[in-house]
């Protein structure tokens, strides 16, 4: 169970948001809305622990976050792909995977990869892949380091027809075995089943 109360956050002399309160549970997503300046990456980062907040609490599991469980339990990806340009598709997952302490080998990042509809690019620098498809090397860590919060800023950018069915069917597998997340988009998300929090 997640559960945030009070959250502010300032940005210079510009008050983003006060008072910002939610509690998410097995099974339920929380779709952060806004237009672009709102705020929304900002509350993502101190969801997160990235930011101070001005003020407020985050409680993961009747613990205060982040914590060391709560940094196990989640993985948050940005707006940017942040991945490395001169590593391969397949690089990139197994080392992420490797700063996270998770056991990933070649065959199970290579699945991953083709899930996300990366097959024959798996050897290729990053580099020379479309905005989408760099989206979609990120978005394979899902699938390759077990965390049962997810939160994902706009994480739908960039990605065709096909990567955007494919990710809202992903969130709601998330979410059928008991997972949590947490989405910021401009536009209503494709996300099937779980129960919807809107923001």
């Amino acid at each position: 169970m997640l559960n945030v109360s009070g959250l502010a956050c300032s940005r210079g002399e510009r008050r983003l948001f006060v008072d910002v309160g939610f509690s998410l549970a097995a099974g339920e997503w929380l779709h952060v809305q806004g237009d672009n300046g709102s705020g929304k990456t900002s509350m993502m980062r101190l969801l997160v622990g990235l930011s101070p907040a001005d003020a407020g609490a985050i409680f993961w599991r009747g613990e205060r976050a982040p914590s060391v469980e709560f940094r196990r339990d989640l993985i948050y990806l940005g707006h940017h792909a942040a991945v490395k340009e001169d590593l391969t598709p397949l690089e990139n997952l197994r080392l992420a995977a490797a700063l996270d302490g998770v056991a990933l080998d070649e065959r199970g990042a290579l699945a991953a990869l083709i899930r996300l509809g990366l097959r024959g690019r798996e050897e290729l620098p990053v580099r020379v892949l479309s905005a989408g498809q760099k989206r979609r090397v990120l978005l394979a860590r899902l699938l390759t380091r077990p965390a049962d919060l997810w939160v994902l800023d706009e994480a739908f950018n960039a990605l065709d027809v096909a990567a955007v069915k494919l990710l809202g069917d992903l969130i709601a597998e998330h979410l059928a075995a008991g997972g949590m997340a947490i989405l910021t988009s401009h536009q209503p998300l494709p996300v099937p089943g779980g129960k919807a929090l809107v923001l």
